[in-house]
This record gives structure tokens, sequence and C-alpha cells, in this order.
């Protein structure tokens, strides 16, 4: 019998999973946790607002190819006194994964848990690992929540039956605010690492992320204007090369690469996110695009966020496994 009952013992947690458990508590018990939610949701039910009060103009636009899509039209129609949610997410969604990170482990080796925690029998990239996954489980479920409220609540006022290309752009735009999230987040917790101080981390994180948004446009169109000719004095084919160029400085930010993969989800009737020419636009009808045919369109982009993550939690890794934890 006490061989039995030793193999129906159940057995002990993980250690992996007691570290989620205990990482997205103490998430969800601080301030800066619940003040960032609280004004996503805000902005959330504004953007909302203002959607429903301007849905029905929006939809009953026979030129417009996208008033079918009554659900995409909430996350994108506005009456120009607030931005569309997914503008509004570009600005906060980096302010949230950088909140997540940035202490996730200089606080913990200053106050000197980190080195006890480092002396259970556990592996050291369990950690990093554990802080990671758990501030993007909180993210996955608050964008999944926002994604459900907004169907609901747009299928209790309209009454209005969801198409299943709908349902499959919004939840490729919350996959896509993820992984953006989740860049954000990884750079961080890189820099939690690479600075003892979190305030010192905090800052430069947050200067990366305002050199992205507002100096690196202003500065690449400087720098456009003291290099390249004249536009008059050069040809069409020339133009177009020229303006394929920028484009590519430009979203070598990670706001451009959200901002053209997130237009391209929720607005079907986008084909194109570069300049064209008169010849590729002759004959062309505006209708939407098949959702598969509008994810190879932002495949480039959303490839570019996911290897910037993988980029920067490689290095997070690199950086932490080397670290001296004692000292």
């Amino acid at each position: 019998m006490k061989s039995l009952a030793f193999l129906f013992k159940p057995s002990a947690p993980k250690p992996f999973g007691v570290m989620m458990k205990k990482e997205m508590a103490d998430h969800i018990r601080s301030w800066r946790f619940v003040v960032l939610i609280a004004l996503i949701l805000l902005t959330f039910v504004a953007a909302m607002y203002v959607s429903l009060g301007n849905i029905r103009s929006a939809t009953s636009n026979a030129n417009d190819p996208d008033h079918v899509f009554l659900y995409l039209k909430l996350l994108t129609t506005t009456d120009n006194s607030i931005p569309p949610f997914h503008v509004f997410l570009s600005f906060l969604a980096p302010l949230l994964g950088i909140s997540l990170g940035f202490d996730a482990i200089n606080t913990e080796q200053n106050n000197g848990t980190l080195t006890r925690l480092m002396a259970q029998p556990i592996y050291r990239d369990n950690v990093l690992l554990a802080k990671f996954a758990s501030a993007l489980v909180l993210v996955a479920a608050l964008f999944l929540i926002l994604a459900l409220w907004m169907i609901g609540g747009g299928l209790l006022i309209t009454g209005v039956r969801m198409e299943p290309q709908e349902l499959l752009r919004i939840l490729g735009f919350v996959v896509i605010s993820i992984f953006y999230v989740a860049f954000w987040l990884s750079l961080s917790i890189v820099l939690s690492i690479k600075f003892r101080g979190p305030a010192t981390a905090a800052l430069t994180a947050i200067g990366i992320w305002l050199f992205f948004t507002i100096f690196y446009p202003i500065v690449l169109n400087l720098l456009i204007r003291s290099f390249l000719p004249d536009p008059a004095y050069l040809s069409q084919d020339k133009i177009l090369s020229y303006n394929e160029i920028i484009l590519d400085l430009l979203r070598i930010a990670p706001n451009q690469l959200y901002m053209d993969a997130t237009t391209t989800m929720l607005m079907p009737s986008v084909r194109s996110l570069g300049p064209m020419t008169m010849e590729q636009m002759a004959g062309a009808i505006p209708s939407p695009l098949p959702f598969r045919e509008s994810l190879m369109v932002v495949w480039p982009q959303v490839s570019g966020l996911i290897g910037a993550t993988v980029a920067c939690f490689a290095l997070a890794y690199s950086l932490f496994m080397r670290r001296e934890i004692r000292s």
C-alpha cells in the first residue's frame, strides 16, 4: 500500500511555474502596471465611443471598399478628434513593455534576492525566461480581453454578425501588438541587465523609444534633404526608387513596422505599403484583399518585429548567463 501511495503522490510544482506565478503576481500588484492598464482602457473606451458615434456614416459610404467590415471600422473609424485605437497603442504599447522589464534583474540584484534565488536548485535561464514569459502572458491576456470586449460590445449594440475574415484580422492585430510589446519588453530587460540602476535603465529605454518615435523621422528627413537630388530633375523611376529607399530607412523604427502591419490588417483595401506607378495602378479595382494576401503584404514587417524581439532576448540571455550575480 505504501508503494501505491508513493506512485499516486502529487508531484512537487516545477520551479519555472512557481517563478511564473510569482512574477505575474508582482506585476499585477504593482502600481505602474495598474496605471498603464488604466491608460490603455481609457484610450480604448474613448476610441470605441468615437467609433460607435461615426459607425453609421463609415459603413454607409459605398465609395469605401472596407465599408462592409463593421468590426474593423470600430478600430479604425474616427472623427479626427482623437486618433484610432491602433494609433494610440503604437504610443502606449512601448511604455507597457518598458514598465514591465526595466527593473526585472537589477532591482532583485540590488536587493540581494537574486543571489538567494540563484542559490536554489534552479537553472539560471529559467529566471530570465520566467520574467519575460510572465509579462508577455499578462499583455496577451489584456489585448485578448480588449478584443473580446470590442466584439461583444459591437454585437450587442449593432446586432451584426461578425465575418470570419474580420475575426482573423482582429486576431492578427492582437498578435502583432503582442510582438510589438515583446520587443520593448526584451529591450528593457537587456537594459535591466546592463545597468545596475533601475532609473538609468528606464530612462535609457524611454530615450530609445522617444528617438524612434519623434526624432528619427526628423533626422532622416534632414539627411534626405541634404543628400538626395532635387526631385524636379529626376525621372519617375528615380523618384520611386528614392521613395523606396526612404521607406526602407523609416522601417528601421519599430513603431513604423507596427503601424504598417496594423494598418494593413485593419484596412483590407490596402494593397501595397510602398509607392506604385500609374502602370501598376491601371485597371486595379478598389476591393478588399483576402486575409492571406494581406498577411503576405505585411509579412516583412511582422518578421522584422519578431526578429528584433528574438535578437534582443538573445542578447539579454547572453548577458545574463555571463553576469556575476554575487557582485
